[in-house]
């Protein structure tokens, strides 16, 4: 789309000032008619002449209307002019009050090129009204008339150069203007397909949310309940092959322990709350627990340490890692057929960083199957917790040489 060029402003002096400064030169030239010693033939030769530039200005101001800026016909106009009040300053030096339109017309009707030689042409004419009238008689006037045609020329030079500036200034306010407008329009326009796109994003925010909400609710449950009853059918199937009645009792005792456990879990999965060790515990606490509950069960040695200055961190941050470091347990207890395990919690300037190693068989990573077996997240359930909390989850392992698994989360602290 082509923008126009934006067109200069014309002052209202335009229209009627020539006018008026024609009416001025008559009444002052009629004053002047006797002092100035015009005859009866410069009296008929000035009206006619009168009478022309009125027209001509008539003519011009329909012209200018259709040809805007400066162009060849407005050349012709400003020459016809000037000779019109060269001839009258000639006659009568008082018509230099029209002879002087050329000064401030000269910019708009003449091109850039012309415009000082225009000046310089109506300069000559004040000049030699300004000395007496024309023609100057004797060296002196002739010295004077050539002194203050350069002071002239050095006045309209100075002022000139200012309108010039001006001028220039008032093209650049305008184009920018303009561009603002613009700049306005597509900011509006980029606005309402922003709002568009809100929207779009709310409804699509919103039908996230309900998914993530589902498989965060399907981990709850494979982390809490599921672990919950492995644990007591593993404690039960002990009791089945229990040699006497204590040791039947005593696993016994454990199955009650984790049912009760699994079913606080499960009330809390409902609420949507914290998980039950961290109900009344900080997470290195809750970790402390939970490790040594697990190597207790499992019979496994397992160590747990805290490195850093512990902080009391978000409830969404604690949750996460306490529920990897479940998980990472009970796949530990089932898989890998490890004699040791060592879990650590570090806390490192901005982040928090969950270490879990063992020495047992290790697994294959490309060989990773995408859910576990028993219909578990493993893994891949762990490292959606991590990214969930803007963490992240890596593995190290190689078979026969044990696995290692950091979780590296930021260190958001509670509120």
């Amino acid at each position: 789309m082509t923008n126009a060029a934006p067109q200069e402003p014309r002052a209202s002096f335009d229209s009627w000032g020539p006018y008026a400064l024609l009416i001025a030169g008559v009444v002052a030239a009629a004053v002047s008619a006797r002092p100035v010693g015009m005859g009866r033939s410069a009296v008929i030769a000035s009206t006619a002449l009168v009478a022309a530039g009125a027209v001509l200005q008539v003519c011009w101001g329909r012209v200018k209307r259709r040809q805007p800026g400066p162009s060849r016909t407005g050349v012709c106009f400003y020459l016809l002019r000037w000779a019109i009040g060269f001839v009258l300053t000639w006659l009568n030096p008082f018509f230099a009050f029209y002879a002087v339109t050329g000064y401030y017309t000269a910019g708009r009707e003449l091109p850039r090129r012309l415009v000082m030689p225009g000046l310089f042409l109506t300069a000559i004419t004040m000049a030699g009204s300004e000395v007496g009238g024309w023609p100057p008689h004797g060296l002196l006037l002739w010295t004077g008339f050539l002194l203050v045609l350069s002071l002239n020329m050095g006045l309209v030079s100075v002022f000139t150069r200012f309108a010039q500036q001006e001028q220039e200034r008032a093209l650049v306010q305008a184009e920018t203007i303009i561009e603002l407008e613009r700049t306005n329009t597509a900011l509006q326009q980029a606005l309402d397909e922003n709002a568009a796109l809100h929207a779009q994003l709310l409804v699509q925010a919103r039908e996230a949310g309900v998914a993530d909400e589902r498989r965060r609710l399907a981990a709850e449950i494979h982390d809490t309940i599921a672990q919950g009853l492995t644990g007591i059918i593993a404690q039960l199937q002990v009791v089945a092959n229990a040699p006497d009645l204590p040791t039947a009792r005593t696993h016994l005792d454990r199955a009650a322990t984790l049912a009760r456990h699994s079913l606080g879990e499960a009330r809390r999965s409902v609420h949507n709350l914290a998980p039950v060790a961290l109900e009344h515990d900080g997470l290195p606490e809750a970790l402390k627990g939970t490790v040594a509950e697990w190597g207790e069960r499992t019979g496994v040695r397992a160590e747990f340490t805290v490195t850093g200055t512990a902080e009391q961190l978000h409830d969404e941050i604690s949750a996460t890692l306490l529920r990897i470091a479940q998980e990472a347990l009970s796949n530990a207890s089932r898989h890998a057929r490890a004699t040791r395990v060592g879990v650590t919690l570090s806390f490192l300037g901005d982040e928090v960083i969950l270490d879990i190693r063992d020495d047992g068989r290790g697994f294959d990573l490309l060989a990773l199957p995408e859910r576990g077996r028993g219909g578990g997240f493993g893994l891949p359930g762990m490292r959606a917790r991590a990214e969930r909390i803007a963490g992240c989850l890596t593995v190290e392992s190689e078979p026969g040489r044990g696995t290692a698994l950091s979780a590296r989360v930021p260190l958001v602290r509670h509120e």
